[in-house]
């Protein structure tokens, strides 16, 4: 896949990089993700087991109440949280602890609402790079290059 362009709708505006961590299945955060690790721990997920910090998760929706707010900024203060969010809209839950995060700890994180013809085009691994406008260029990682033998 070529490096392309998807223009999406900053919710929280913010600048990020890293690998996508994609579901299409929405995400509890109160029992679902362990703020101490970063990783997503609800057992009947399809990413059980995932380590979702630093990388920019897109996910549809959070399921669940406003404790999925305060589950992300224990995540932003313990240094857990994914460095950004992709959604399908304006994911409220979302958008508070990205705003209360920068009140609290001066780190904000990107919340973007995509198109859902956007969003389901996301793979997990890809390359993204979200400026504050909320356009997210992506791209493949790049193959690590082998090296040589070494003689024994």
């Amino acid at each position: 896949m070529a490096d392309r362009v998807i223009a999406g709708r900053p919710v929280v505006e913010g600048e990020a990089e890293g690998e996508a961590l994609v579901t299409h299945d929405a995400l509890s955060f109160w029992g679902g993700y362990d703020f101490r690790t970063g990783d997503i721990i609800d057992k009947h997920h399809p990413l059980v087991g995932v380590r979702a910090a630093g990388r920019i998760l897109a996910v549809p929706f959070s399921k669940g109440s406003s404790t999925t707010t305060a589950v992300l900024l224990e995540a932003v203060r313990a240094g857990t949280a994914p460095a950004a969010i992709l959604t399908t809209g304006a994911d409220s839950f979302f958008a508070l602890a990205s705003i209360v995060a920068d009140v609290m700890y001066g780190k904000p994180f990107p919340v973007i609402a995509l198109e859902a013809d956007d969003f389901a085009s996301l793979r997990t691994g890809e390359h993204l790079s979200i400026a504050r406008d909320g356009t997210i260029s992506r791209s493949l990682p790049k193959p690590l290059a082998l090296s040589p033998q070494l003689p024994l």
